[in-house]
């Protein structure tokens, strides 16, 4: 039985082609497809000790340490005893090994809640409760409304008419808006007939599992015949099931074989720069403690063969040592074991406390915690915090990372007036907010008490009769394809396939005129109270081409009229002549509208002619079921029809950012971070949002729109777009230097003559990212301020994650929030999920999450640079005070015949790294900040070091190895020459090796702790209490050790009876050690002290403002950054085809509310009216 979600079966082979038949496990078990089991866990209860010790041992460090601890087991060769490496090592190994369990037990329970979902499946003929894991591939489940999917499914019937049903894929791809799946007619007409579901062997055979959430391909055979399998058939595990009582579906994919679980599944190892770095100086050290080790070596050698002959009398050679050359060949591997601590094993434990730390900091952070939705911020990953402050590029998905995905209706324009703003009694325009009052809409039974208005004045046109405001909000009412759903009675619920349309429609119903129901025929509204029934002639629905929509409805008067929205640039098109003065004043409110980063509609209508609609309505029918040139058909009565239209005026429609987005991308821009937006939205969507953020802006030189068809033309957009950046034209030699970078592959830095913005769709972007032009489209885009790529893939949105990674030396991190950002939170340096409204899959694949976009600069900002300060400051003094501690045995070595003799006692080798300064630098790296979080906020530009790599990098080690190195001198020979030939006050020698040992290691401990009192920007008492405390112990532990008790309880493990008491109470020691600890720190005083002065940074520079000015942090304000702009942006459908088809020919209506004679309602949507008309032929016969 698989253990902590560990399956132990063999692999199966790959799979190039799905076959299954539905009911038939037995048939189905011999291609051992995975069940519906999911895992995400690593371990379980026995590979747990081997596997991670397999995975711990692969660093460097820790085979360097095993190493070490077996030739401290031969004695020929060790100089220390074997527990000065073994304790520290086990107790690295076991931390490590207790939060890797921690951390993959949280993912066992994970799964474990998953697996045990409970589902209805069809067995032997009968429905019963199983749980998730159980399900397998063929098996046919029941789903109910409002309930996740279980696995990927072919759907076979529902409850709804022709085998619709609604799902609404937030877990997938961040949307809200419901989507329509339909089955096949041979499998609908099941219905919920148990018996026929559970005598129904259809066989399917189908492309492999993969991560495209897009498409699916396969075929279905039942009864002899075959039919074709789309994605409009298939329902994807994760989704959700609204608005349909239940539907019947077929198991193709399973567990890790799913859609979902491809676009997640296991995240990827990742490595910080500071991770990579240090593997470099790892092996730098190692190379350097081979040389000191050879040069000792080599001393010992000649040492043994020209003095050591002399010494032999009382110091002779082992007997397994024949030479000297042998002496020092053993002597090399002595030195080894003395001089390890260069590479000390604590620095290893240090980094992960650290990390621990800092990621403990991000989830107890008050200020990233969302009470809406009670969800704080949550780092998944304890290993990634130092590299949050080194972020040069933000990859960001729209959907609900940017947007809620919510839609409101702000303000309108109604013959020449405009409404929305408020005013004061002076008449002056004033701001919104949350004193504001509201408009009261309890006139009104059936209102929406979540709509909210402020403009009383349009509420009062409504009330006294205004014809135009009455004709505007009638338009709204009747103009759509919501679909209506009262719940419980009082309680409509409109289901819409773009947000945008369910806010127009809201706000007509809280305006008095509501929409109450439909039928394929009708349409009831009730206008003021007043019920009045249309009947709905034909639906022009909207498409990306035409951008707009219109119905053609009888009115209760029996007069003909059609109702038109669409963008204004459309619509004025289609205008009489007696709508100019109206159209120019409108133009000027749409204008403004734009300017507040509202997304604008026109309105208008025209009267038709009974005996003119009669013939088109003919002639559109003939279009309709023409066999060639049908859509070329369409268009042109469609353009008939739409014209001599009177306008009405313009809505404006709030496509809701989430709050502090724009001063939250403005504050990052200033950190010298660029934003990528990658989105599988349309791109005028993409665009408009792009201006709604501050990402683009009117100010900009140009904005380019890459749209080409194929490489060529790509390539000509480009390579134009990068000269005219450039200021210059582009040489050939310059290209092929793009296509063949030198080594290292990285491009360098360029910058633009001034600020540019690249638009490109997923369609160019596939020519773009090709193998001989991926560098050219990179280095045109990083030219830009912003980038924003459209209609791209999941695959997509990761390619251009890499192409960055791959190219460009910058840390980059993904931000998303749903399945289709998964594959880029895994590709970038640094992934983050937003846990919001759309679902968890991006969170579960994050190394860190919140709710909000806006946490991001916080995210970054203070906790990003803090972690990446401390990390740095931490690894500079870390590797400063080892080489200081390390060399003194090299110096040492040359004084006394390079005998592998140690300069300190044994006891505070092992304690050095352990006791004496591990609390002092974990307080440093835990607690020290150069700057409070508020002043980190209103300063981005104390980022950029992080991005530059200033705090922390090979020549930042040189010089703290030259600082070590300059230490390990001071501290070796000014206790030396202090001590030679020194006495006693009573007249007794002090010169011994014990007393030596002790004022060395003394001077040493007293020196590093004054550097790292320096090093200390912020103190806290827990920093006093670490390094005074510290300093405390030593002398305790010291004198505890020396102590005439524990040498007579253990005379070999502590020899240096009475040294302490002995040497530390006389005053030339006292001063050895304060003047070998003033010549330590006395350089780095200087040096900081001119650079501060000749050279300072911007860091240095506030860091003097604040002190001379005594300035308080600023306090964090949001404001909402308005954009002037003339640009206006008229997208208000769902990306897709309306549910215009769905609607005229009644196919999305129950059965039992349809008393009617069949539409000959006409629609747009001849693409889906073509697919249904076949299907109602097979009903009928």
């Amino acid at each position: 039985m698989p253990l902590f979600g560990i399956d132990c079966t063999k692999p199966k082979p790959q799979e190039e082609e799905r076959y299954l038949r539905a009911n038939d496990r037995n048939f189905n078990v011999k291609f051992q497809y995975v069940n519906n089991r999911i895992k995400t866990s690593k371990y379980n209860i026995f590979t747990f000790l081997p596997v991670n010790l397999f995975e711990q041992f692969q660093r460097i460090a820790n085979a360097y340490f095993l190493f070490l601890l077996i030739l401290q087991l031969i004695p020929q060769v060790s100089s220390l005893s074997w527990y000065t490496t073994v304790v520290p090592l086990v107790l690295v190994l076991s931390i490590t090994a207790v939060k890797d369990a921690i951390d993959d037990y949280h993912r066992y329970r994970s799964d474990n809640q998953v697996n045990n979902r409970e589902v209805t499946i069809l067995l032997d003929g009968t429905l019963q409760r199983e749980k998730w894991k159980y399900v397998q591939v063929g098996d046919i489940i029941k789903m109910e409304n409002n309930q996740f999917v279980t696995a990927d499914l072919l759907l076979l019937s529902s409850s709804e008419p022709y085998g619709l049903i609604y799902i609404e894929t937030a877990e997938l791809d961040g949307e809200t808006n419901l989507k329509v799946k339909q089955a096949l007619t041979v499998t609908s007409d099941m219905g919920e007939n148990t018996q026929a579901l559970a005598d129904f062997d259809g066989e399917v055979r189908c492309e492999a599992p993969n991560n495209r959430l897009d498409k699916f391909r396969g075929t279905l055979t039942y009864k002899d015949n075959k039919y074709s399998l789309d994605n409009e058939k298939i329902i994807l595990r994760g989704c959700t099931l609204r608005n349909t009582e239940w539907c019947y579906g077929l198991v193709i994919f399973a567990g890790q074989d799913t859609k979902l679980m491809q676009n997640s599944g296991l995240s990827a190892f990742k490595r910080t720069n500071i991770d990579r770095l240090m593997n470099v100086l790892v092996m730098w050290i190692f190379g350097f403690l081979a040389t000191m080790c050879t040069v000792l070596a080599i001393g010992n050698s000649i040492w043994e063969y020209r003095k050591g002959y002399y010494f032999q009398v009382y110091l002779p050679w082992d007997v397994d040592i024949t030479n000297s050359s042998f002496s020092g060949f053993l002597m090399f591997w002595s030195y080894v074991i003395i001089l390890n601590t260069v590479v000390p094993i604590s620095l290893y434990v240090s980094i992960e406390v650290i990390r621990l730390g800092s990621s403990f900091y991000i989830d107890w952070d008050g200020k990233m915690y969302y009470p809406k939705k009670d969800t704080p911020a949550v780092a998944h990953t304890t290993t990634l915090t130092e590299e949050l402050g080194q972020i040069k590029y933000i990859f960001s998905d729209k959907t609900g990372t940017l947007t809620q995905n919510i839609m409101l209706f702000s303000k309108c324009t109604i013959n020449g007036k405009m409404y929305g703003y408020v005013y004061d009694f002076a008449g002056q325009r004033t701001d919104i907010t949350a004193n504001t009052e509201k408009v009261d809409f309890s006139f009104n039974s059936m209102a929406d008490p979540k709509f909210v208005f402020y403009d009383h004045s349009l509420v009062e046109a409504v009330k006294i009769g205004d014809p135009k405001v009455h004709e505007f909000f009638r338009l709204l009412s009747l103009c759509h394809t919501v679909m209506p759903e009262e719940k419980f009675k009082g309680n409509l619920v409109y289901q819409a396939q773009s947000p945008d349309e369910g806010a127009l429609v809201t706000a007509a119903r809280n305006f008095g005129f509501v929409f109450r129901s439909r039928t394929p025929e009708t349409i009831t509204v009730v206008e003021l109270g007043e019920s009045k029934l249309y009947e709905l002639l034909c639906i022009l629905d909207f498409d990306n081409v035409r951008k707009r929509m219109s119905v053609i409805v009888r009115c209760p008067n029996k007069k003909l009229y059609l109702y038109c929205k669409g963008a204004d640039t459309i619509v004025f098109e289609r205008l009489n002549s007696s709508s100019q003065h109206l159209r120019d004043i409108t133009t000027e409110h749409l204008d403004e509208f734009a300017g507040d980063g509202l997304r604008t509609l026109a309105l208008a209508y025209k009267q038709l002619d009974e005996r003119y609609f009669q013939n088109w309505q003919s002639r559109h029918h003939e279009a309709s079921t023409a066999s060639e040139n049908r859509d070329e058909q369409l268009f042109t009565l469609y353009e008939e029809i739409e014209k001599d239209l009177t306008l009405l005026g313009a809505t404006a429609v709030e496509d809701k950012l989430q709050d502090g987005v724009p001063q939250t991308i403005e504050t990052l821009v200033k950190a010298n971070i660029k934003i990528w937006v990658l989105t599988g939205d349309k791109q005028e969507t993409a665009v408009n949002i792009g201006y709604a953020c501050n990402m683009l802006q009117d100010e900009m030189k140009q904005i380019f729109i890459i749209e080409g068809n194929d490489s060529s033309a790509v390539r000509t957009e480009l390579r134009k777009a990068c000269a005219i950046m450039k200021g210059q034209p582009q040489t050939e030699n310059d290209l092929i230097r793009i296509q063949q970078p030198t080594k290292p592959n990285f491009l360098p830095e360029e910058t633009a003559d001034a600020d540019y913005g690249l638009v490109i769709n997923g369609d160019t972007l596939a020519h773009a990212l090709e193998e001989d032009m991926a560098l050219e489209f990179l280095k045109t885009a990083c030219l830009c301020k912003t980038v924003i790529c459209c209609r791209v893939t999941p695959l997509q949105k990761a390619q251009v994650v890499e192409l960055v990674k791959k190219y460009k030396k910058a840390i980059t991190l993904a931000i998303g929030d749903g399945a289709n950002d998964v594959s880029m939170i895994k590709a970038a340096h640094i992934g983050v999920g937003i846990s919001g409204e759309e679902g968890t899959q991006a969170v579960l694949s994050s190394d860190f999450s919140f709710a909000q976009f806006r946490y991001l600069q916080r995210l970054l900002l203070v906790h990003g640079r803090w972690s990446y300060l401390r990390m740095c400051r931490f690894l500079r003094y870390f590797f400063y005070k080892n080489f200081a501690f390390t060399l003194v045995h090299f110096w040492y070595g040359f004084f006394w015949g390079f005998s592998a003799q140690t300069v300190y006692d044994e006891w505070f080798i092992t304690l050095y790294n352990l006791v004496y300064t591990s609390l002092p630098v974990l307080g440093l790296s835990l607690f020290d900040q150069d700057f409070n979080d508020r002043w980190s906020m209103a300063y981005p530009q104390l980022y950029e070091p992080g991005q530059l790599n200033l705090y922390f990098s090979k020549l930042e080690f040189v010089k703290c190895v030259i600082h070590g190195v300059y230490s390990s001198l001071v501290l070796f020979f000014i206790p030396y020459g202090a001590l030679t030939e020194a006495v006693r006050d009573d007249g007794k020698t002090i010169s011994d090796y014990q007393s030596f040992a002790l004022i060395a290691q003394t001077c040493l401990l007293v020196a590093v702790t004054v550097q790292i009192a320096l090093d200390t920007s912020y103190w806290t008492a827990i920093n006093h209490f670490f390094i005074w405390g510290s300093l405390a112990v030593y002398f305790a532990i010291t004198f505890t050790m020396y102590s005439n008790g524990m040498y007579l309880m253990f005379p070999i493990s502590f020899p240096f009876i009475g040294t302490a008491r002995n040497a530390l109470n006389q005053p030339h020691v006292w001063l050895t050690i304060f003047l070998a600890a003033v010549l330590c720190v006395l350089p780095v005083i200087i040096v900081r002290y001119l650079f501060a002065e000749l050279k300072p940074t911007f860091s240095n520079k506030l860091q003097y403002k604040i002190r001379q000015m005594k300035l308080l942090p600023p306090k964090q304000t949001t404001s909402y950054l308005r954009r002037p702009s003339t640009r206006r942006s008229a997208y208000a459908f769902s990306h897709q085809r309306g549910f215009g088809a769905l609607i005229t020919s009644g196919k999305n209506m129950r059965i039992k509310s349809m008393n009617f004679i069949p539409s000959k309602a006409g629609t747009s949507s001849q693409t889906d009216k073509e697919k249904h008309s076949k299907l109602s032929a097979k009903q009928k016969t």
